[in-house]
């Protein structure tokens, strides 16, 4: 029986800069799985790839994953259950493939706690974009702005690290953010009492102006708000302004 190492180093090439982000893949179709890999460790990435759940479970035991490519449909068990399942663990940085035209899934996607996608079949160039904008999120590329680097926001009840990325309630409670949440807050911090439209709020999380308009804010801002909000159904922090946007309410203040 081979060992999770001999696994690893079986899906890897050996060839591969150990200094590198390493990106896992997760794809049950032989070529894809390949042509994706083979230009992604062109463009600098160390790529390991699985075929479904139980090989990404292998990878992940064996090493360090800086963030996750994985596709829906995936035999045994899906896409969806398995975001859901790295989600639970912890935060890795997740961009899900989903089938043209499949909204449910991009939605579900989301919800499970994904924080970009892509609609297949997609542009390799586009992938390393988003790839490389999660890595900067999650600071695997040191934040390039320099008000971040000693910053602590505080707002209403809660305190908002932009070093470390994490969100303390005013008992001192850690409480995860996706990388999308993150970004998302840190947006309506810095410009609280301001409408921001959901162009804007995308350019901000996303680095991008979206060529058209989908859910993806209003389900970021849904999860956001139950974990910030004491009335998720009856939001004062975050506020929807009809037919523009949000507003976020409360005054921050730098620390």
């Amino acid at each position: 029986m081979k060992s999770d190492s001999d696994t690893l180093a079986a899906m890897q090439d050996p060839s591969m800069d150990p200094t590198a982000a390493h990106v896992l893949f997760v794809e049950d179709d032989p070529e894809i799985r390949a042509l994706v890999a083979d230009f992604l460790r062109q463009s600098g990435f160390r790529v390991t790839v699985a075929q479904d759940g139980e090989e990404m479970d292998r990878v992940m035991a064996a090493a360090d994953v800086d963030l996750l490519v994985l596709d829906i449909m995936l035999p045994k068990e899906d896409g969806l259950s398995l975001c859901r399942r790295v989600r639970a663990a912890g935060n890795l940085p997740v961009i899900m493939l989903t089938a043209r035209g499949s909204e449910i899934d991009r939605v579900v996607g989301l919800e499970m706690g994904a924080d970009d996608y892509l609609t297949k079949p997609f542009g390799t160039h586009e992938l390393v974009a988003r790839i490389r904008a999660l890595l900067r999120r999650a600071q695997y590329v040191p934040a390039e702005a320099p008000d971040r680097r000693r910053s602590v926001l505080s707002f209403s009840e809660w305190r908002l690290d932009l070093v470390a990325r994490r969100l303390y309630s005013h008992d001192g409670t850690r409480v995860p953010l996706t990388g999308g949440e993150f970004e998302l807050l840190v947006a309506f911090c810095e410009h609280a009492n301001k409408v921001l439209t959901r162009e804007q709020l995308l350019d901000f999380t996303r680095g991008r102006a979206p060529a058209t308009i989908d859910r993806s804010v209003d389900i970021q801002v849904s999860r956001l708000r139950r974990k910030i909000e004491r009335d998720p159904k009856d939001p004062m922090l975050i506020q929807t302004v009809r037919s523009g946007g949000y507003v976020f309410t409360p005054d921050v203040r730098l620390e």
